[in-house]
C-alpha cells in the first residue's frame, strides 16, 4: 500500500468527515504533489460528502434518541423545522457555502440534524461546497510545492519562519490578555 494512493486519500477524507473534520485541509495539501487538482477535488469531495453524511445521520439519531441531557444542546425542534421548511433553498445554499470555506460547519450541521434536514440534500450541499474549496486548495498547494522545488529553500529557514509566526501569535495573545486584565482608567 502506497500512502500517496488516491483511495487512501479518499478513505482518510471519508473517515475525517465522519469524525471531527479537522484533517481535511492538511490531507489535501499532503496529497497535492501526487495527483491532479481536479482529481483531488472530485474524489475528495465525494469521500468527504459520504463521511459527513454518515456523521450527520448519526448526529440526527443521537438527537432523536430522547436522552434529556442532549436536549440542552439542541435548539427547539419546532423552530428549526419551521425555519428549514420556510427556506429550504437558503438552508442548502448556506450549507454549501459553509463547506466551501475553511471555517468549521459543525453549528450548521447540528441545526440541520436537529431540524431533520434531508440527508441527501445535506450530502449534495457538502459535495458542491467542497468541490471548489478542494480544487483551489490543491491547486495552490501544487504551485507552492513547485516554487519550493524551484528555490530549494533550506529546512531551517522554513522552520524559522514558522517559529516567527508562532511567536508573533503568542505575543499578540499575551497582549490581549494583559489588556483584559487591566482595570479601566478613570
Amino acid at each position: 500500500m502506497h500512502l500517496s494512493a488516491l483511495w487512501v486519500y479518499c478513505l482518510a477524507l471519508a473517515l475525517d468527515g465522519a469524525t471531527f473534520s479537522f484533517a481535511t485541509t492538511p490531507l489535501i495539501i499532503l496529497y497535492a504533489p501526487f495527483h491532479a487538482a481536479w482529481k483531488l477535488a472530485v474524489f475528495g469531495s465525494v469521500a468527504s460528502a459520504l463521511g459527513s453524511t454518515a456523521q450527520f445521520l448519526l448526529l440526527r439519531l443521537i438527537l432523536d434518541s430522547g436522552h434529556p441531557w442532549l436536549h440542552r444542546f439542541a435548539p427547539s425542534r419546532e423552530k428549526l423545522a419551521a425555519a428549514l421548511s420556510d427556506n429550504p433553498s437558503a438552508s442548502f445554499l448556506t450549507l454549501a457555502v459553509a463547506r466551501a470555506t475553511p471555517m468549521p460547519d459543525a453549528p450548521l450541521k447540528l441545526v440541520a440534524a436537529a431540524g431533520h434536514y434531508p440527508a441527501r440534500l445535506y450530502g449534495v450541499a457538502v459535495l458542491l461546497g467542497a468541490l471548489p474549496y478542494y480544487f483551489v486548495l490543491a491547486f495552490l498547494a501544487q504551485r507552492a510545492a513547485d516554487l519550493a522545488r524551484q528555490f530549494r529553500m533550506p529546512w531551517w529557514v522554513v522552520l524559522a519562519a514558522v517559529a516567527l509566526v508562532a511567536a508573533g501569535l503568542g505575543v499578540d495573545r499575551l497582549r490581549r490578555r494583559s489588556r483584559r486584565a487591566k482595570p479601566p482608567s478613570r
